[in-house]
């Protein structure tokens, strides 16, 4: 395999064109740095993407001339930048983003990526991240790839032959990690509530964070759960060397860990390279509702910003002001609850850090719902857990006011009754 330079690489990029480029923990950083210093001779250069680590100087303003974003979820590095002119969010279930490319719907000229060095057989793996990576990977003319030993070979859909790649740079950078960080009384008491509902033999959905780790604490004494999930962190490990989670219990790839992308430590890198317990899938085949249903008992657990009294969930947006995606939240959330005793959870605090309530009379003015009221069942805060599956308007206001802060429940009980 013949290497190039970054700036060499990425010369192979011209005008005009769509770049995919690969997030999560698997973003191709010396790449993204050398194309940005490309700005001053390309124009109108669209960067698409789920969310990416790192930085991402290509969304400055200053750069609106040469680069343009369409991120289908947004993250840390353009956050503060979206909405701008240059820099949009595009609304979408996880699910359907590789159908979207692969339809040519949304063409993709080139692919800038991350991936491990081929194997024996010339197979490069995109490691911790394949959502939509291998669609774009599939449909692009150039693939530009930074080939890293530190990134882990994973199995599954993520493999990519090295006389595909239109350019490659060999690169031994770390792997971005996220370390857990400790867990308030909250999210314990959330943590609490979220694995009291969760039965021998589930399959669990969750994705990273306090909320998720805390959950993960209390299920040491279960019994044969297994994992069927968008994405993954090192909360889950623990569990596996235990023998607590085995996926024996799963209809629908039985004794494997099923993900589409991992963001994590290094332990948790080391844990799924080479490793045939994790398949690491195109996330339109992860995500499909018809393939979650087909498991037993699955656990969805979500989290949201903020939730009306009758069961509207929003979670990409504050106000009009987006914040994060849609992400695969509805895409689980259905497919637990066409699951044969499975449960679709949204968890969340029940204030911000500032002490507003995250349950709220109506959501704010321009805030979108990603889960809709049809579609919500159990809501946990610190204060509890409200089950609203078949309950009318009214018995969902009492319940989610249960379980609301204490200090707010009086004044949503007033403004309920205005609302009637």
């Amino acid at each position: 395999m013949k290497f190039v330079s970054a700036q060499e690489a990425v010369s192979n990029i011209s005008s005009n064109e769509r770049v995919f480029i690969h997030g999560g923990a698997a973003t191709p950083q010396r790449l993204v740095n050398a194309l940005t210093e490309r700005a001053h001779e390309l124009k109108n250069v669209e960067l698409t993407h789920l969310h990416t680590e790192g930085t991402a100087p290509y969304a400055h303003p200053d750069f609106a001339n040469s680069f343009c974003v369409n991120a289908f979820f947004v993250g840390k590095s353009i956050r503060e930048h979206i909405q701008t002119p240059n820099v949009q969010y595009i609304p979408m279930f996880l699910s359907e983003i590789p159908l979207v490319i692969r339809r040519g719907k949304f063409p993709v000229n080139a692919a800038i990526i991350q991936a491990s060095p081929p194997d024996a057989h010339g197979f490069c793996s995109l490691g911790v991240s394949v959502d939509i990576a291998k669609a774009a990977c599939d449909v692009a003319k150039k693939i530009i790839a930074l080939v890293n030993p530190n990134m882990p070979r994973t199995l599954g859909d993520g493999l990519i032959h090295y006389s595909k790649i239109t350019a490659a740079v060999y690169a031994e950078d770390a792997i971005h990690e996220v370390h857990s960080t400790q867990l308030s009384e909250t999210e314990i008491a959330i943590g609490k509530h979220v694995a009291a509902l969760v039965e021998d033999g589930a399959t669990l959905q969750m994705g990273i964070g306090a909320i998720p780790d805390a959950v993960l604490k209390f299920l040491n004494h279960h019994k044969n759960l297994g994992i069927h999930t968008e994405m993954f962190s090192d909360g889950v490990l623990p569990l596996v060397e235990s023998g607590v989670i085995n996926g024996s219990a799963k209809r629908k790839h039985p004794g494997k860990i099923v993900s589409s992308f991992a963001m994590g430590t290094r332990k948790l890198y080391d844990f799924i390279h080479d490793n045939p317990m994790v398949a690491m899938l195109d996330v339109a085949y992860v995500n499909d509702t018809s393939v979650i249903r087909k498991n037993d008992k699955v656990t969805a657990i979500n989290s949201a910003i903020e939730i009306d009294l009758t069961g509207q969930v929003c979670a990409d947006s504050i106000g009009s002001r987006i914040f994060s995606g849609v992400g695969g939240q509805m895409d689980f959330i259905r497919g637990a609850s066409l699951s044969e005793g499975g449960k679709p959870i949204i968890a969340l605090p029940s204030v911000t850090a500032k002490g507003v309530s995250k349950i709220v009379p109506v959501l704010k003015q321009g805030a979108g719902v990603v889960t809709t009221r049809a579609n919500v069942h159990y809501v946990v805060t610190e204060y509890g857990v409200a089950d609203l599956y078949g309950k009318n308007l009214a018995q969902r206001a009492k319940a989610l006011i249960e379980i609301a802060h204490p200090a707010h429940r009086e004044e949503l009980e007033r403004a309920y009754a205005m609302l009637q």
